[in-house]
């Protein structure tokens, strides 16, 4: 059986790949197609090329994501999923169908705050 702190390490490791929107969307993406950064960065709306650039490379650290340089004038960059990467599927798609079975609740600003209005 595994320590508390054996747990705790492994947990910090998950919470790295999935505790960031951007890298579950980028996930998401590369889930059926190889592609370019440019056709990545379009279909991510509201992200800037310096964080999809760190994201892509902490995802790429975790070889959850492999990047391909061409060497083309221009160089040609492709993102796509590893087979470590495409083993995660199964989890996004659990957590896809648990959305959609338990949406949010949304909380009003005193109930956020600890009070209940009577």
């Amino acid at each position: 059986m595994k320590s508390e702190e054996e747990s705790k390490c492994n947990v910090d490791e998950y919470v790295e790949v999935f505790g960031s929107k951007w890298n579950l969307i980028i996930i998401s993406h590369l889930w059926e197609n190889t592609l370019r950064y440019t056709e990545l960065q379009k279909r991510m709306n509201g992200i800037n090329a310096k964080t999809i650039t760190t994201h892509l490379r902490k995802l790429e650290e975790h070889a959850i994501i492999e990047r391909k340089v061409y060497a083309e004038v221009p160089p040609r960059v492709e993102y796509s999923l590893t087979e470590r990467g495409k083993a995660l599927l199964p989890v996004l798609e659990a957590m896809s169908e648990w959305s959609k079975k338990n949406p949010l609740l949304k909380m009003t600003d005193s109930e956020a705050n600890g009070k209940t209005e009577i």
